[in-house]
């Protein structure tokens, strides 16, 4: 049958160096996310640096709280050996605590910054997909993350040691590490689009992200048959992607309510007006924002011959 082999190593050797293949993979997914975040927050007035500011605080403490996720959801699996809680490196990160972990001590450098924190939640919101998407495929090489025996061409070839105990005579699997990181590049580029041609309220494009991978995580979870502690019959990781879901639909549907977001109100989500930016001012005393678009009524041309940054979100 078709399928997916597993890899035949989960490290490179660089001289002394032994380079885990899941590091590697969560680092590429850091350096694309500040990437993607620093070409936003630029687009919209602010300083690029202050996303690797934040960085520079939030990803340790993303990873900490991953950490730390997944050993409170699955300490089963460490009883009579808790020093193996510190290899992080083997695998075993919660993505909720580190998304929650990352957040907090993002907002805390924001506040110490002076930066508009709300602004920043919806820049960063595609980037957070992007990150983990390519952070998932780390799993690949640990073969791990996998899914309940299929025989789906696309199925993934795990090898007997790495199987659970139930499934010991199959060898295809769901590549559900696989179908959770389509979900998010798709979930980023939902957000980019929105985000150019909607009209969003402040704040939503971060609640819409955190809808949308709760969404995808729910999927995914059905599928997976690797351990994992059950409440009432679910895995943690359903319950927490349910009643995380559920919490981000009634904010968005709440920030509807009050009515559509203003369409001229300079501090509706572009940072234009947005506290701790500083306006450059041009020839006429017009304010300048967003990579060079007057807030007033008549749009100043694009800096770049080549057009508008597809990147980059629509002010507004």
């Amino acid at each position: 049958m078709a399928s997916i082999p597993s890899p035949s190593f989960n490290q490179i050797h660089i001289g002394p160096l032994d380079l885990r293949m899941y590091g590697l993979c969560i680092a590429l997914g850091v350096i694309a996310a500040v990437w993607l975040s620093s070409r936003r927050w630029e687009a919209r007035g602010g300083n690029p640096d202050d996303i690797g500011t934040i960085a520079l605080w939030a990803v340790p403490a993303g990873v900490i709280g991953a950490r730390m996720y997944h050993v409170a959801t699955d300490w089963e699996l460490y009883r009579g050996r808790w020093i193996d809680t510190l290899k992080i490196t083997q695998g075993g990160l919660g993505i909720p605590g580190g998304i929650l972990a990352g957040v907090l001590a993002g907002l805390v450098v924001v506040r110490i910054k002076n930066l508009p924190a709300v602004e920043l939640l919806d820049v960063v919101a595609p980037a957070l997909p992007l990150a983990q998407a390519i952070g998932r495929f780390g799993n690949y090489f640990n073969q791990e993350v996998f899914g309940r025996p299929t025989s789906l061409p696309w199925g993934l070839r795990i090898a007997p040691a790495f199987r659970p105990e139930a499934y010991l005579n199959y060898s295809y699997f769901h590549p559900t590490f696989a179908y959770e990181g389509l979900w998010n590049i798709g979930l980023m580029f939902l957000l980019l689009w929105l985000d150019k041609h909607k009209n969003l309220h402040r704040g939503e494009l971060f609640a819409l992200y955190v809808f949308g991978y709760s969404l995808g995580r729910f999927w995914v979870e059905s599928l997976r048959s690797d351990h994992a502690s059950l409440i009432y019959g679910l895995r943690v990781n359903t319950w927490m992607s349910l009643i995380v879901g559920l919490i981000s639909l009634g904010v968005i549907i709440r920030m509807h309510l009050k009515g559509p977001a203003p369409e001229d109100d300079a501090d509706d989500g572009s940072g234009a007006s947005a506290e701790g930016l500083d306006a450059d001012e041009d020839p006429g005393g017009d304010a300048v924002v967003d990579g060079g678009a007057d807030v007033g009524d008549q749009p100043a041309a694009d800096a770049d011959a080549g057009g508008p940054d597809p990147w980059a979100p629509q002010p507004g």
